[in-house]
């Protein structure tokens, strides 16, 4: 295996065990019972030493964390506190609903910022460029909590024309897709814009122009696939960001993905579940820039492997 690779994977492995050591610290520190969240209040002495045994809880904390990593080398996330069904069989059902979305947001963020970013940077300084430049500042200021419920006041309870909340009508996932690619695609059309300035003043541009191509092509087949490497960066960067944008979102819409579990498991104390969500968020991340700097050398064939 390349040198290069297998310093990417290393540098991959410390990232997550520093996430997990992290995470593993937080939830175990911060105040809250995951006994009491279980028994309530009220609930007898005995019975919660009993629980906290059968838990595991009641051994010191450097002893389940060292089980905690043990269970990782066997690829076993354990099972929730609640209904003691496995980790990999909750994250599972959820997973499939929050790539769902996160791919409807990135394709409404591609669809909106390409256009919007190649159009600024062709009418610089024109009153389309201060448009689409003021639409992305828009789009980068507005949080996800506030324009969720402004999507849902508007399009659900207004219009009528989407569902409120959940996923089981097929426009559900409009307004979700909406709030989480909004800011995505603000990033982006800047990005675009930017990169397209950069090489709008290159000779191969001015070559293709020469040559008697359109306006169109010289744009969107040569400057623009020239422009992608800075784009394609920001990409990645964001998409492993939508699995985690989309804990806000999820919540706010009541999207049955892994955002939405994961803080519905910090609220019960569900250590397993949400040690197990953030896990895959961390490796999505992971995955992601890895996958996204292997691109590089199919895009652009001067940028070597390593």
């Amino acid at each position: 295996m390349p040198a290069p690779v297998l310093t990417r994977l290393a540098s991959a492995l410390v990232v997550v065990l520093g996430v997990c050591t992290l995470v593993f610290a937080l939830i175990h520190l911060v105040p809250g019972d995951p006994v009491e969240a279980m028994l309530g209040e009220r609930a007898q002495a005995g019975d919660r030493a009993a629980l906290r045994a059968a838990l595991g809880l009641d051994r010191p904390l450097w002893e389940q964390y060292w089980s905690y990593l043990g269970d990782l080398l066997r690829l076993d996330l354990g099972a929730s506190f609640l209904d003691q069904r496995p980790v990999t069989a909750i994250l599972a059902e959820r997973l499939p609903a929050t790539l769902r979305l996160a791919a409807a947001a990135l394709g409404i963020a591609l669809v909106v910022a390409l256009p919007l970013g190649v159009l600024a940077a062709r009418f610089r300084g024109s009153a389309v460029d201060s448009a689409a430049m003021t639409l992305s500042l828009l789009g980068i200021s507005i949080p996800n909590f506030w324009l969720g419920p402004l999507l849902i006041l508007v399009f659900s309870l207004w219009l009528g024309w989407t569902p409120v909340s959940g996923d089981q009508a097929p426009l559900g996932i409009v307004l979700p897709a909406l709030t989480l690619g909004t800011a995505l695609a603000a990033i982006l059309a800047r990005m675009v814009r930017a990169s397209m300035l950069e090489v709008l003043g290159e000779d191969y541009v001015r070559t293709a122009r020469a040559k008697g191509l359109g306006e169109a092509a010289v744009l969107w087949r040569h400057a623009l696939r020239n422009a992608w490497l800075p784009v394609l960066t920001v990409i990645g960067l964001q998409l492993g960001g939508l699995l985690a944008g989309a804990v806000i979102t999820e919540t706010v819409f009541a999207w049955p993905g892994i955002g939405s579990l994961l803080v519905e498991s910090i609220k019960a104390r569900d250590f397993p579940v949400v040690q197990g969500c953030v896990l895959l968020i961390s490796l999505s991340y992971v995955a992601v820039n890895t996958l996204t700097d292997l691109a590089y050398a199919w895009i652009d064939p001067r940028i070597s492997a390593d």
